[in-house]
């Protein structure tokens, strides 16, 4: 079994000049295990809890499209684990991540949205009536382990930017379940830094979308003022379109653009929608001459399946 580390550096490179600014991307998606993400990250900590305790199998939430169910999957399956999760039925479409989950064993059911509580409520009733020690795992990694893993990679930026001389503006990113960006923030906040954090929104509109992250974020920095969290709480849904993992022409070229001039593969459920609200939000504010900082979240295996539809 891989011994798990964090990356102390983080692996950020020079894409161009692009949009008016000088764009980098910060490669999550290069991080070294079931191809990395945002959901990697956040799982290795996850991981290290379970490894620490007395569990047997690990339950978790997500569609078909989730890396987070993907990586969750492939990390329990390596240590022998059963891995169950419960999905909705609204997001069953077969991808790159469900074969990958269901190449390592994971026992999936599939419910309506509104069920999904009280069906992981059940599963984990029962697995424990049966002698079984599940560790359950919030969908996205929410929670304060999962913000945990991003308050660690807002130090990773700052060194880099301490050792490179540099400064980033800007930070753009997917925001799904908005563990992510309540790791960031939060790192903003406790390194006292004066730059827009901005999450491109992937499914949930505001208010409730933003909410979530400043929940978050109070119950990490319990002694901060909700006004200064909410100062720095940047949730942006104007990008959303039909909703989570729903592309457009817009999205694909995008995405399609970013793989033949920088080779980098982006998809149409988190990191393409995101770099094309970030251009969008660049081109709105009228936005020149900036260090902007974005964050390549993960999810290749759903590149190749957008491949697939062009």
């Amino acid at each position: 079994m891989i011994n798990f580390s964090l990356c102390t550096e983080a692996n950020i490179q020079f894409l161009g000049e692009e949009f008016d600014n000088n764009i980098y991307v910060l490669r999550e998606d290069l991080i070294p295990y079931s191809f990395g993400g945002n959901k990697a990250r956040k799982a290795i900590l996850f991981f290290r809890e379970i490894d620490k305790g007395d569990y047997d199998c690990v339950v978790t939430y997500g569609g078909s499209h989730s890396n987070h169910c993907r990586v969750v999957a492939n990390m329990a399956k390596a240590r022998g684990m059963e891995c169950y999760i419960v999905g909705p039925d609204s997001v069953t479409e077969n991808t790159n991540n469900s074969r990958l989950m269901d190449l390592f064993g994971a026992r999936l059911t599939i419910v309506p949205v509104e069920e999904v509580k009280q069906t992981i409520d059940n599963l984990l009733s029962d697995l424990r009536q049966k002698g079984r020690k599940p560790y359950f795992i919030v969908g996205g990694g929410h929670g304060n382990i999962g913000t945990s893993a991003y308050v660690s990679c807002y130090s990773e930026i700052k060194k880099y930017e301490e050792a490179n001389n540099k400064k980033f503006d800007y930070i753009f990113f997917a925001s799904g379940t908005g563990t992510t960006q309540a790791g960031l923030v939060s790192g903003q906040i406790i390194n006292g830094d004066d730059r827009e954090i901005i999450g491109i929104s992937i499914a949930r509109n505001n208010p409730r979308g933003r909410s979530i992250i400043i929940d978050s974020i109070r119950e990490y920095l319990p002694e901060v003022s909700l006004k200064e969290i909410e100062r720095n709480t940047h949730f942006i849904d104007k990008y959303v379109g039909a909703g989570y993992g729903a592309d457009n022409t817009e999205i694909n070229q995008m995405i399609k653009y970013m793989m033949c001039q920088y080779g980098m593969p982006l998809d149409t459920t988190y990191t393409g929608k995101a770099m094309y609200g970030m251009a969008e939000y660049i081109r709105e504010k009228q936005l020149s001459g900036n260090n902007i900082l974005f964050i390549h979240t993960g999810g290749t295996p759903l590149f190749f399946d957008d491949l697939r539809k062009w």
